[in-house]
């Protein structure tokens, strides 16, 4: 990953893990054990999912950009559907709470949208690469024979 995609990346999973570490405070002081757990397990989910889509993202930027307003759609949209699937196979576990499992997972992805996208609007990224732009031939100076 390009040093860029890193910066964005830990400037998204940082804030992600404080909110995340928080949930699970809080988790634990109303639910316990089980609580701060399913606070926790969230966390993880919320950052491995992001994490990972959020690569997937940049990959496609690199190898075709033309596409990377639609996978990013797309990809959000399937991260959503995911964390749904997660919420709903683990409704009715006895291994954390799965209240503060669903808060957490919520609170989780909100902080990793918004830091995202803080991150990217505070970054610089050029829209056109330095140097690769293919000289501009069929200049109008050159078809006439004048040169000014």
């Amino acid at each position: 990953m390009p040093s860029n995609d890193v910066r964005t990346l830990a400037q998204a999973a940082v804030p992600t893990a404080a909110v995340g570490a928080l949930a699970a405070v809080v988790s634990a002081v109303v639910a316990g054990g089980k609580g701060a757990i399913g606070a926790g397990v969230a966390t993880l989910v919320v950052i491995l999912f992001m994490g990972l889509g959020l690569y997937a993202l940049q990959r496609t930027a690199a190898s075709l950009p033309h596409l990377f307003q639609a996978m990013g759609l797309m990809l959000y949209a399937a991260q959503i559907l995911l964390l749904f699937v997660f919420v709903a196979a683990f409704k009715n576990t006895t291994l954390f709470n799965p209240r503060a499992f669903a808060l957490t997972l919520v609170l989780a992805t909100l902080s990793w949208i918004a830091a995202q996208t803080r991150a990217h609007m505070k970054s610089k990224i050029l829209y056109v690469e330095p140097g690769s732009a293919a000289p501009v031939s069929g200049d109008r100076s050159e078809k006439s024979g004048h040169s000014s």
